[in-house]
């Protein structure tokens, strides 16, 4: 039986809006466990409490899928549902059993049609509505809640459930209702069927194609149990999988493909939630195999109508546009492990196939090598191809493409553009990962705090959808916005999480990026020698550990710790490289902050052109966060080479630009640079309370936190639901009541209150 999908219970694609279910969890589960109970359960603490003893050590800790079976979750729960059910008239059991199948698991909103063709009489519902148990209304019944709904229809006999089904299959007639009339002719069935299976298996991928990846993932499911043939049933829970997959049933995907032996679903589940690395090694496992047979997941996010890079004519590779995306799947293993050497094998293996494969994954093994200029080639040809629609995982890798040329206006494009494809196609798996890499873009360009709200949203997602390793490199993303923002104790926290899974799945690139977010905390706040040693380390760092590309982007950072500190012979070689790169790629932000370190690296005067040139180029450039921090540095120059008048004009620029953009902690630097000139700059001054809307006054962060302590949710519940500790809520929280001066919750009620009705 398959996990109920309700469209009156909680949405499984956004945060459950109550926080006291987290009263019933342990706060020691894993964050991502926590949210995929909540989400099992339809939000409902007294599931949630009878689930949680249930686990295995194994799923509580992740490690293993959770149960997805109605009857598997909640037990105890769904028989005093049923012995409800029960007490009620036989004819009003036969109308919710009807109801409940057009509900449950597939919706097929054909209860009225049904009720007229099979010329039922519905006023025995007057009963189930006197019971509490469910109500009509001019569309159909609606149900209690969702438990109410399955233990209707897990009451019914096996004869009833299949005549109802039979009927719903009558009446669904019209265009566009084919994948689920063969839904209820296969739930009616009495046995297995060779035709009814084919059936099934061309209405899944009518769903498919469509982007109704659950309706397509309950009837290859539905084929497989009606096949009488081992090696297509392995292969129809083969496909089902990757359809649970795509719609974000991570625990389903997990336990369907359980049941067989796909190199490709299992390299995409470990690139995901386990060692990226033995990702890396199934999926071109899995590529390789395509040469010789078409079997397996088809982990394509798309129609087959969307374009993708075609193959040169190897008569023995089916289905190119697959092997191509497993070829993608394999590049994203060597990014997140940060062992791009391997983006070498995956091209070796690519060549041997006959396949010509995404640009990225030869302008990642390209720039590994030194060979810039033909990095340079590769990666433009894979940026540029970020129009509107397209493949979301394809259009994933034009993001990182771009990001790697230094261009983050098209980073973005293409990274947006990659979500809303992925959820025009159903593929809600690959929304969270489109985020992942957006975040880099927003680091530098001047929205922090709008950014952070954004990731911390998909972070959740990441979780929901089984995706703790994508989650692992959102929690980097929130420490590095910390870290602009000056939340120290936020960003440590984060950090601290982000690293201590990372090294032990082997992601180098969460684990490095963690890393730079406190190694930018302490720059910012003034720890340059603690920065520098941070950055040098991270050169160190090999694959699982770190990550080249982290370490070269993080530079201009050293550069400036360094210089600061007084050690500038490393940092003077790690500048040449990066001058050679940002030369080639002629990014005017790359330019720029070659310049910069130019600048820093250079003795008095000389230094003044640099700063210039460094000014000149950022202003074609994007980055705007770093343009103020040059600004900042160059004033501090002009001030020690007394050039007073430019010098306060510089770092005036810069003041206004880190409050714009919610940085205490550059802003801070800023004024003492000022003081320094004898001009003191006195903090920013807060509104009077009452002055203005409450939510312009707080953070992303702290917003988040005040309408839920405003909701009534405790700190512990807080803490569970944004992945912080008891602690930190409570920093947070001094805040909100600092900022908008008051003393107690019932003041902040009240605040937020007047605050939304204005």
């Amino acid at each position: 039986m398959l996990t109920p999908v309700n469209p009156t219970s909680l949405d499984r694609t956004s945060p459950p809006s109550r926080t006291d279910t987290g009263r019933t969890l342990d706060p020691a589960l894993p964050e991502g466990v926590r949210i995929r109970m909540l989400r099992a359960v339809y939000g409902d603490p007294r599931a949630a409490a009878e689930l949680l003893p249930r686990l295995t050590p194994r799923q509580a800790a992740g490690l293993d899928p959770l149960p997805t079976e109605p009857a598997s979750l909640v037990p105890e729960l769904l028989t005093r549902y049923r012995r409800g059910i029960r007490a009620l008239p036989d004819d009003t059991r036969l109308l919710l059993l009807l109801a409940a199948a057009d509900q449950y698991p597939v919706a097929t909103h054909a209860f009225l049609r049904a009720v007229a063709a099979g010329r039922l009489d519905t006023r025995p519902l007057e009963a189930a509505e006197t019971a509490g148990v469910a109500h009509a209304t001019a569309g159909g019944v609606v149900f209690r809640d969702a438990w109410t709904r399955i233990a209707a229809y897990e009451t019914g006999s096996p004869a009833d459930r299949r005549d109802v089904h039979r009927l719903l299959a009558r009446v669904l007639r019209a265009e566009g209702e084919t994948p689920r009339r063969s839904w209820h002719r296969g739930a009616g069935a009495l046995g297995p069927s060779v035709r009814l299976t084919a059936e099934l298996r061309t209405a899944a991928q009518q769903a498919r194609d469509a982007g109704e990846h659950p309706l397509a993932c309950a009837l290859v499911e539905r084929a497989a149990a009606l096949s009488l043939d081992p090696r297509e049933q392995s292969r129809l829970l083969n496909r089902a999988a990757g359809d649970a997959w795509q719609s974000g049933e991570g625990d389903r995907a997990r336990r369907l493909a359980a049941a067989t032996d796909s190199d490709a679903l299992n390299g995409v589940f470990a690139l995901r939630a386990g060692n990226a690395a033995e990702s890396f090694d199934a999926l071109l496992t899995a590529v390789a195999r395509r040469e010789l047979d078409g079997s397996g997941a088809d982990l394509r996010p798309v129609s087959r109508s969307t374009e993708v890079p075609r193959t040169i004519a190897v008569p023995r590779t089916p289905a190119p546009d697959h092997a191509v995306h497993l070829l993608a799947r394999a590049t994203e293993a060597a990014i997140y492990t940060g062992d791009l050497r391997r983006c070498r094998e995956a091209a070796a293996v690519a060549s041997r196939v006959g396949i010509v494969p995404h640009g990225t994954l030869g302008g990642l093994a390209a720039a590994f090598e030194g060979r810039y200029e033909d990095a340079r080639d590769l990666l433009k040809a894979a940026a540029g191809r970020c129009g509107p629609g397209g493949d979301p995982t394809l259009l994933i890798h034009a993001g990182i493409a771009a990001l790697m040329l230094g261009d983050h206006t098209r980073a973005t494009t293409a990274t947006v553009r990659a979500a809303a494809s992925a959820r025009a196609c159903g593929a809600t798996v690959v929304v969270a990962q489109a985020m992942e890499f957006r975040a880099y873009a927003e680091f530098w360009t001047g929205h922090p705090r709008a950014a952070e709200t954004a990731t911390a949203d998909a972070l959740w997602q990441a979780h929901a959808t089984g995706q703790d390793n994508g989650a692992c490199h959102l929690q980097a993303a929130l420490a590095m916005f910390a870290a602009l923002t000056g939340d120290g104790e936020v960003c440590r926290e984060r950090a601290a999480a982000a690293r201590s899974y990372a090294l032990g799945r082997g992601l180098g690139l969460p684990a490095a990026l963690a890393q730079w977010a406190l190694a930018y905390l302490d720059l910012s706040s003034g720890r340059f020698a603690a920065a520098a040693a941070r950055l040098r380390a991270l050169a160190g760092f090999g694959p699982g550990h770190g990550h080249r590309a982290i370490r070269h982007l993080a530079t201009p950072h050293y550069v400036e710790a360094a210089a600061r500190s007084g050690d500038t012979r490393i940092a003077r070689a790690a500048h040449a490289d990066y001058d050679r790169w940002a030369r080639a790629v002629r990014s005017p932000d790359d330019l720029a902050l070659s310049a910069r370190c130019r600048a820093l690296l250079a003795p008095g005067d000389e230094a003044v052109e640099h700063y210039r040139t460094a000014l000149d180029l950022h202003a074609r450039g994007t980055r705007d966060f770093e343009r103020a921090r040059t600004e900042l540095l160059f004033g501090g120059a002009l001030r020690r080479l007394r050039r007073r008048t430019e010098a306060r004009d510089r770092l005036h620029t810069s003041l206004e630009a880190f409050e714009s953009f919610g940085a205490p902690h550059c802003a801070a630097q800023a004024r003492a640079e000022l003081r320094a000139l004898g001009t003191p700059v006195a903090a920013t001054v807060l509104p009077a309370p009452g002055a203005l809307d409450p939510t312009t006054r707080l953070t992303a962060q702290q917003l988040m936190v005040a309408r839920m302590a405003a909701d009534g949710a405790t700190n512990r519940e807080i803490a569970v639901r944004l992945a912080l500790s008891p602690r930190t809520i409570d920093h947070h929280l001094r805040g909100v009541f600092s900022r908008l001066g008051i003393r107690s919750r019932i003041e902040l009620v009240r605040l937020l209150a007047e605050g939304e009705a204005s």
